[in-house]
């Protein structure tokens, strides 16, 4: 509900009213009882972020975008490591261990 300030032309009476959008604006000073009323522009109610997790938390991170420059993987002959099968890239997967199931 917004609030909004009167003042009389009268007797130069300043205060504030919470009103809905829809009441009427009110005519009569409530000092001096006269319709000299007068409702003052104002400039609103400001928004305030308070705290320090606003734009952290509101916001989606902006990561810059990483090179698409291909790095090629080393060959065989450019890693003797790989060629030998030392770096573990060529060896054959374990098989599982077998289970017995006895048949009642």
């Amino acid at each position: 509900m917004p609030t909004y300030e009167y003042e009389c032309a009268a007797c130069n009476h300043t205060f504030e009213v919470l009103q809905t959008m829809l009441e009427p604006k009110l005519k009569t000073c409530p000092a001096c009882q006269r319709d000299e009323l007068h409702r003052l522009i104002g400039t609103g109610g400001g928004i305030i972020f308070k705290g320090t997790g606003f734009y952290e938390t509101d916001y989606k991170k902006i990561t810059p975008a990483k090179s698409a420059s291909p790095q090629a993987s080393p060959s065989p002959k450019e890693a003797p490591s790989c060629a030998k099968g030392q770096c573990g890239c060529h060896s054959t997967p374990a098989k599982p261990a077998e289970t017995k199931t006895s048949n009642p």
